[in-house]
C-alpha cells in the first residue's frame, strides 16, 4: 500500500506530537519527520523526502512564510499545507502563504477548545486535505451523462462561482483577466472561515479591476462587482422588482460546508433561470454538483476547470463526470469563455 510521507513543522511540541499521532493512526499516512522551525525543516526535506509538508506560520528563527519562500525555490511542486490561527493576523499570513504557493491551509483550534476539538479538526479537515493533495482520495466512478440539450439563446445576467482547495489563487488568476466593464454581477462561494473571506475580498479588490466585496445582506447586485459569501454563512439572492439583492443565512451546512456552493447555485438558478452561468473551480469534495443540476434544469450554462490545472479535481470533477459541464477548460481560458458567454457569443 502506498502511503503519503508527511513532514510536520511546528514550534509546539504538543502540536507536533498530537498531529503526528493522529496522522499515524491512518493506514495510508506516515509521518517521516518533524521539525520545530523552518530552518530545520528545510534541512530535513532532502533527508526524509516527504510527499507533503504541514507548515506552521508562526515559528521562531524562520517562520512559515520565509520557509515557504525558500522551499518553493527548490521544490516548486511539493504540496504544502499551512497551519493558521483564527485571528486577523493569521488570516492575512494565510492569504500571503497561498499567494506564495501553499497548496492549502487549515485553521488551528484555539487553546480553549480542548484536545478533542483539536483532534476533530485534524481528522475532518487536515487528513482529507492531505489525501486529496497526495491523490489518495478514492475516485468516485459515475457514468457520464450526455451534455445534450436545446440550443441556448438566453442572455447571461449573472455568474456564480464555486471554489475550495486551491480556490484563492485560482480566483486571483481568473479575476486578473476580468475587466472593470464586466457587464453582469458575480457571486462567489469560496470555502473559508469567517474573517478570511473579508480579507480575500479586500485582497482581490486591490489586485483586480473588478470590485470585490464580502456580501452584506440587502446589497443590490450591480455589473462590474462581485460578492463573496461570508465565512460560516450561506449566500442567496432574491428579486425585488427590477433589483436583485443578496442575503446570508446560517441554515444547516450542506456537503459539510457553510457557505455551500449548492445553496448559492440553487438560488441563482431560481432567480435568474436560463440567464445563469455557473463556474466550478478547483476544490475538494462535491459541493456544487447538485447546484449545477439546478442551473442546468433551469436552462443555464456551466463551465468546469480541467483536472490538469486544478489543485484538487474534486468539485469540478464531479460536475464533469455527471455530464453537467458545457465546457471543461484550463484555468487560463475560463475568463475568456466567461466573457464570450456573457456577450452571447458562441465558443470557437
Amino acid at each position: 500500500m502506498n502511503k503519503a510521507r508527511i513532514l510536520v513543522v511546528d514550534d509546539s511540541v504538543v502540536i507536533r506530537r498530537s498531529v503526528s499521532d493522529e496522522l499515524g493512526r491512518d493506514p495510508v499516512l506516515e509521518v517521516v519527520g518533524t521539525a520545530s522551525n523552518g530552518k530545520i525543516a528545510l534541512a530535513k526535506i532532502p533527508q526524509v523526502n516527504p510527499d507533503i509538508v504541514i507548515l506552521d506560520i508562526e515559528m521562531p528563527e524562520m517562520d512559515g512564510l520565509e520557509t515557504l519562500r525558500e522551499l518553493r525555490k527548490v521544490y516548486p511542486k511539493l504540496p504544502v499545507i499551512m497551519f493558521s490561527s483564527l485571528t486577523e493576523r493569521g488570516a492575512i499570513a494565510t492569504l500571503e502563504a497561498l499567494a506564495l504557493g501553499a497548496s492549502d491551509y487549515f485553521a488551528k483550534p484555539s487553546n480553549t477548545v480542548g484536545l478533542d476539538a483539536s483532534l476533530k479538526v485534524i481528522r475532518e479537515e487536515l487528513i482529507p486535505s492531505i489525501k486529496a493533495l497526495c491523490r489518495l482520495s478514492p475516485v468516485v466512478s459515475q457514468p457520464a451523462k450526455p451534455a445534450v440539450r436545446p440550443a441556448r439563446t438566453s442572455k447571461i445576467e449573472v455568474v456564480a462561482i464555486a471554489a475550495s482547495t486551491g480556490g484563492p489563487n485560482a480566483l486571483a488568476d481568473l479575476f486578473r483577466q476580468i475587466p472593470a466593464s464586466f457587464p453582469v454581477p458575480i457571486l462567489i462561494v469560496q470555502h473559508m472561515p469567517p474573517m478570511f473571506t473579508k480579507l480575500l475580498a479586500d485582497r482581490m479588490s486591490t489586485q483586480c479591476a473588478i470590485r470585490c466585496h464580502e456580501a452584506v445582506p440587502g446589497e443590490v447586485l450591480k455589473p462590474g462587482h462581485c460578492w463573496i459569501a461570508p465565512g460560516n454563512f450561506h449566500l442567496t439572492v432574491s428579486r425585488f422588482g427590477s433589483e436583485v439583492r443578496v442575503h446570508t443565512n446560517q441554515n444547516p451546512p450542506e456537503n459539510s460546508c457553510r457557505p455551500a456552493a449548492d445553496v448559492l447555485f440553487r438560488s441563482v438558478a431560481e432567480v435568474f433561470g436560463a440567464a445563469t452561468l455557473g463556474v466550478v473551480l478547483t476544490g475538494m469534495g462535491q459541493d456544487g454538483l447538485r447546484g449545477c443540476e439546478a442551473i442546468r434544469d433551469a436552462g443555464g450554462q456551466v463551465i468546469a476547470q480541467d483536472e490538469a490545472t486544478s489543485v484538487v479535481w474534486g468539485m469540478p470533477g464531479f460536475v464533469v463526470r455527471a455530464g453537467l459541464a458545457d465546457r471543461v477548460l484550463p484555468l487560463p481560458q475560463i475568463a475568456d469563455e466567461m466573457n464570450r458567454r456573457v456577450a452571447g457569443k458562441t465558443a470557437p
